[in-house]
C-alpha cells in the first residue's frame, strides 16, 4: 500500500495509471460531497471533473500537506464555494439588469457591446485562479476593502493585493480595446 506522498509523487512525475486509480477511487465520494453543497448532480460532476483535469494539467505543482483525500475534498469544497459565489454575482447582475439600473441604452449596438463585454468578463473570471477570481469579485462586485477580504478569507492583505494585481493584469490584457 502506497502512502499519499508516494502517490502524489508518482502523479507529479506523470504516472497516468496512478492518476486514473486516484480518479476511480475518489470520484464518486467527491461528487456526492460536491452535491451536498451545490444541490445539482450535473454541476457537482462537472466540478469534480474540472478538479481532476486541473490536477493533471498542474501535476508538477502538487503539494500535499496532509492527506491526499483531505486535499481533494478541500479542493472540491473551494471549487463549490467559488461556483456559489459566481452564481451570486450572476444573480445580482441579473437583478440590476431587470431593475433597469444597468441598462446600457436602447441603442442595439450599445446593447451588443455591453453583452460582449459581459461575456468577456465572465470568461476572464473563469480563467483566473479560483482564489484570485473570488478576491476580484469580492472587491469589485461586493465593494469590500482589501482588509475585509483578507479577514473573510483568512489571508494577508498582501495576498489580496497580489491577487488583485494578477486579476487586473488579466483584465487589462484582454480588454485593451
Amino acid at each position: 500500500m502506497s502512502t499519499d506522498s508516494e502517490i502524489a509523487g508518482r502523479i507529479r512525475k506523470g504516472d497516468k495509471t496512478e492518476f486514473e486509480s486516484l480518479f476511480r477511487s475518489s470520484y464518486v465520494s467527491l461528487v456526492k460531497y460536491s452535491r451536498t453543497l451545490i444541490k445539482d448532480q450535473d454541476t457537482a460532476e462537472e466540478i469534480v471533473q474540472d478538479l481532476f483535469v486541473k490536477l493533471w494539467q498542474e501535476k508538477e505543482k502538487i503539494k500535499i500537506e496532509s492527506s491526499l483525500n483531505g486535499y481533494l475534498f478541500r479542493a472540491v469544497h473551494n471549487k463549490c464555494l467559488h461556483y456559489i459565489e459566481h452564481l451570486k454575482v450572476v444573480e445580482r447582475h441579473a437583478a440590476t439588469v431587470v431593475s433597469g439600473e444597468a441598462d446600457p441604452s436602447d441603442d442595439p449596438s450599445e446593447i451588443l457591446h455591453y453583452k460582449d463585454l459581459q461575456m468577456k468578463i465572465a470568461s476572464i473570471l473563469e480563467r483566473l485562479p479560483e482564489r484570485c477570481g473570488r478576491i476580484f469579485c469580492m472587491s469589485r462586485f461586493e465593494g469590500l476593502k482589501y482588509s475585509e477580504i483578507a479577514e473573510k478569507l483568512s489571508v494577508s492583505v498582501k495576498t489580496v493585493e497580489a491577487s488583485m494585481g494578477l486579476a487586473l493584469k488579466e483584465f487589462r490584457k484582454e480588454l485593451k480595446e
